[in-house]
């Protein structure tokens, strides 16, 4: 991660190939830019104090609220607002940006598990 640096998202995203492991790319006032493979499906949770951007880069995204499925493709993206539970999905691999506060941990309010991913881990 090297700030003021053009970079190049097929090239960061050839660089892992582990799922739900969001990697930062960058870091803007407080915010995290963070690039991360999805393959099956995230557990629930919510985050109380931030709102989720999540932009589809490759493939396709789904967000699922306990009301309704919102599907992504290449290009979209859709804002999760705090507090609002969901979880995400992928039926075949995916590629998605995630725009979020640094200190938000990927699985919000969910008990800590497999899918929990390291802190600040950049690329």
């Amino acid at each position: 991660m090297t700030q003021g640096a053009v970079l190049d998202l097929d090239d960061r995203f050839a660089a892992f190939s582990d799922h739900w492991r969001p990697r930062v790319a960058a870091r803007l006032n407080g915010q995290d830019v963070r690039l991360v493979k999805v393959q099956g499906v995230f557990p629930w949770h919510s985050h109380a104090e931030a709102d989720e951007m999540f932009l589809v880069w490759k493939g396709r995204f789904r967000v699922e609220f306990r009301d309704r499925i919102e599907t992504l493709d290449p290009g979209q993206f859709i804002v999760v607002p705090r507090g609002v539970e969901h979880r995400t999905a992928a039926d075949a691999e995916a590629e998605v940006l995630i725009f979020e506060p640094s200190q938000v941990i990927n699985t919000g309010d969910a008990a800590v598990s497999d899918f929990t991913a390291p802190q600040g881990q950049t690329i």
